[in-house]
């Protein structure tokens, strides 16, 4: 019992059995576990005494590499039999050492042990056996611990994956995503986890197919190199679809199950608002898909709960605080907020440092002034400067406007507020940009709620609520472990708007499965919307904040959605598809091919190489794929590939998979669009003029009062985040293809300090959707029977 738990304790990386001889016996031995047993040792022909024309055990080799200048030296093996002493012995004496090998029990071991200059243990020192008897000076090596470090040295290296695939049998014509998703059945998790290289105490099981991985991991791994890091971006969306979730499943279907390279899928957490409302799942689609979908598109490990709290919480504070600052004295503020307890009076954590932020050194509650102590208690927030929203992830768009505050016992102190959807919440957009929970931390305590009444920012660490929200944010930070339809592994984790925020998952996912990977491996994520937003943003935004380098770009486009933007005919949701999508109609797509073009040279801007993936369905043409595959490759595209995974699983990948990994071999000149040292105004005219092909910005006067505050406030810096509308390269929905001369107006400017970005709005932008007039739900139903979910796709 006790060796079967020492060998799942992750803090013992090897087992050396020294047990009395009556205790010896196979089913003891066999017991211990292969990656721990530091008695292993490879004999081959080195029991045969063929010790010259044979490998080195890595034991020895590590001993050996220990010692230097041996020419003459004394050294005494001890208790080192077998082929471990057999291998030392021949490696001593062929570097010049006078070598002897004895046994503990040596009649004469006190004088040996004086007059060697180095002593190597082939097996544990006897207690009888003192220190004092070794030469002083002398080198002591153990072998055993040199085993035990080689074996744990061995397990944090990154390794090609022993991973089993799920087989699938493709159907055709191609049944409903759920039923696909049903029709597999997963590997449990535990069982991924271990293939894919995580420790036993690494994760966290919630269920069978779901588990939280711990940040640990990455301390573990540190010194490793990462992967091939391989974003999945696509054209301006239309109503037709692109399909960038299924091919970033396929893409990795194709690297894992069919071309046997270690690879990862990095996907955003789906709100569920969409999911009942008109989008639907977002878990890919077809044979290209996380499984299950339905335990991925609702509530996965509460991750998006967790955020509603910690932000409601903080939108509680801050009423809370307004109306006992206008119906309380200084005195009375001071007494609630600095209680004496058990006869004592102190300030907590939190408010020392509020003291030390307004330059108040003491730490006795005693002492303070009368001026120090209405500094400290009154945080003097202005309520009609107050920018942090209540969530809820439910599209409701009569939240879209509210008034709080109208009970009797709120003393008149009404305000008019509103809901957002809870993906919409800066602390969402912290959990993605973050990189470790300490940085989470200090990112929560700069969110900045509202302005005092002397236009100073007001802190979530203002409130003192910063550690409560890490509480409540402690497990969301740990990624999600999933799987795809042929078992490979996905991390699901964060999911903030591409609007408002920056629309890609999490940095700590990418970090931990680019360790996992290995070098030679691929980590592939997803950018939201189109290039132009989610792309700009990832390259931008995340990877400053993670400091990692991506390999390549996978564009993704469609041939009927390129007809769109060539000038096709509107589509309406649910209405039969006109001829022009459903036709050959070359012309069209040439001309909706400007599109795929303006994506390809945004790519290039950063100096990443891009492969087109062109998402095939059964009415495209031969001639129209290929003529799109050949306009991107004459645009400056390193490959263009046709797809067909979502109807053959990784399979309909495979010519993707080997495109992008010769993509990733290709010279990289990553570079950043803007330098963050430049004013407001002109990081958001690069991003306007280069990559939406904007003339000029137009800011309007309460854009650029905004402007001017956030540069006043030290806010300057930041990078940006615009807030555009995704169905067109301008600010005009309807304008498809390439718009060229017009002016990006910027109607205000926001800033989320401690996600770490100034946000742009361009137009008028909702952060609560509502629901049409069929919403999603009509078609999803629980059986009572089997509890299995029917309805999701």
């Amino acid at each position: 019992c006790e060796i079967l738990r020492l060998n799942e304790d992750p803090n013992v990386q090897g087992l050396a059995l020294d047990l009395p001889e009556s205790l010896y016996s196979s089913k003891v031995l066999n017991a211990v576990k292969p990656e721990k047993d530091v008695d292993g040792v490879n004999l081959g022909r080195l029991v045969r005494g063929d010790v010259s024309d044979c490998l080195i055990p890595p034991t020895v080799g590590a001993v050996m590499e220990l010692l230097e200048d041996l020419g003459g030296k004394r050294v005494l093996l001890l208790g080192a039999r077998g082929a471990l002493g057999a291998a030392l012995q021949s490696e001593l004496q062929r570097e010049g050492a006078a070598v002897l090998s004895c046994h503990w029990d040596t009649p004469q071991l006190q004088s040996e042990l004086r007059h060697a200059d180095v002593v190597v243990f082939g097996s544990m020192k006897p207690n009888d056996v003192p220190v004092s008897w070794m030469k002083p000076g002398a080198t002591i090596i153990s072998c055993n611990m040199v085993k035990n470090m080689e074996r744990w040295i061995q397990s944090q290296q990154s390794r090609k994956w022993d991973l089993h695939c799920l087989k699938l049998q493709p159907l055709s014509p191609v049944p409903s995503d759920i039923e696909i998703s049903r029709a597999q059945s997963p590997k449990a998790v535990d069982v991924l986890a271990k293939e894919i290289g995580l420790l036993t105490d690494e994760i966290e099981i919630y269920g069978q197919t779901k588990a939280k991985v711990r940040l640990s991991l990455l301390e573990r791994l540190k010194d490793q190199p990462d992967g091939k890091y391989v974003l999945v971006a696509g054209i301006t969306p239309t109503p037709l679809g692109e399909g960038k979730s299924t091919v970033t499943i396929g893409l990795v279907q194709a690297l894992t199950a069919h071309l046997n390279i270690n690879s990862f899928a990095c996907l955003r957490q789906p709100s569920q608002g969409p999911t009942f409302g008109v989008k639907g799942g977002a878990a890919g689609g077809g044979y290209a898909q996380v499984i299950p979908m339905e335990e991925f598109n609702l509530h996965l490990t509460g991750d998006i709960h967790a955020i509603t709290a910690a932000n409601n919480l903080l939108a509680a504070a801050i009423d809370a605080r307004i109306l006992h600052e206008n119906t309380q004295s200084d005195k009375s503020l001071y007494n609630r907020l600095v209680p004496v307890v058990n006869g004592v009076r102190g300030f907590s954590a939190i408010q020392l440092a509020r003291l030390r932020r307004l330059g108040i050194s003491k730490t006795d509650p005693e002492t303070l002034t009368e001026e120090e102590i209405s500094k400290f208690v009154r945080l003097d927030i202005d309520p009609s400067t107050i920018t942090w929203q209540r969530v809820v992830d439910t599209n409701d768009r009569f939240l879209r406007k509210i008034t709080v505050g109208q009970a009797n016992t709120e003393k008149g102190l009404v305000r008019q507020a509103q809901f957002d959807i809870a993906v919409a919440s800066e602390i969402m957009a912290i959990l993605a940009l973050t990189t470790s929970l300490q940085d989470m931390k200090e990112r929560l305590g700069k969110m900045v709620v509202a302005n005092d009444k002397k236009g100073e920012p007001v802190t979530a660490e203002d409130l003192g609520v910063t550690g409560a929200l890490a509480v409540l944010m402690k497990d969301a930070i740990k990624p999600t472990l999933m799987q795809t339809l042929e078992g490979t592994p996905v991390f699901v984790h964060a999911g903030p708007f591409a609007n408002i925020a920056h629309g890609n998952s999490s940095v700590l996912a990418d970090k931990i499965a680019l360790k996992l990977v290995g070098e030679k491996g691929f980590v592939v994520t997803e950018a939201g919307f189109g290039a132009d937003i989610g792309m700009e943003k990832f390259f931008n935004i995340k990877c400053r904040a993670s400091g990692l380098v991506p390999s390549v770009v996978v564009l993704v486009a469609t041939v009927r959605a390129l007809k769109m933007h060539g000038g096709g005919p509107n589509v309406t949701a649910g209405a039969p598809l006109k001829k022009e999508y459903t036709e050959e109609n070359l012309q069209l797509v040439a001309d909706g091919c400007c599109n795929l073009q303006k994506q390809i040279q945004i790519t290039q801007l950063f100096g990443v190489p891009v492969v087109v993936a062109l998402n095939v369905f059964k009415t495209d043409s031969p001639a129209e794929v290929d003529l799109v595959c050949k306009i991107a490759k004459e645009s400056g595209a390193f490959d263009a590939v046709p797809c067909n995974h979502w109807s053959a699983g990784g399979r309909g990948a495979v010519k993707l998979a080997q495109a992008v990994e010769k993509a990733a071999n290709q010279k990289n000149s990553f570079k950043y669009l803007y330098n963050l040292e430049l004013p407001i105004v002109e990081k958001i005219r690069i991003i306007a003029q280069k990559v939406y092909g904007a003339q000029d910005v137009e800011l309007s006067p309460i854009a650029q009062s905004q402007v001017d505050r956030y540069t006043r406030q030290g806010f300057g810096n930041l990078p940006i985040c615009m807030a555009k509308t995704h169905l067109s390269l301008s600010h005009q929905p309807e304008r498809k293809g390439v718009p060229t001369g017009f002016i990006l107006p910027i109607s205000d400017v926001r800033a989320s300090i401690g996600a770490g970005f100034i946000y742009p709005l361009v137009g008028t932008m909702s952060t609560m959707p509502g629901l049409p007039t069929r919403p999603c739900f009509y078609d999803i139903d629980l059986d009572p029977i089997t509890e299995q979910v029917k309805g999701l796709f």
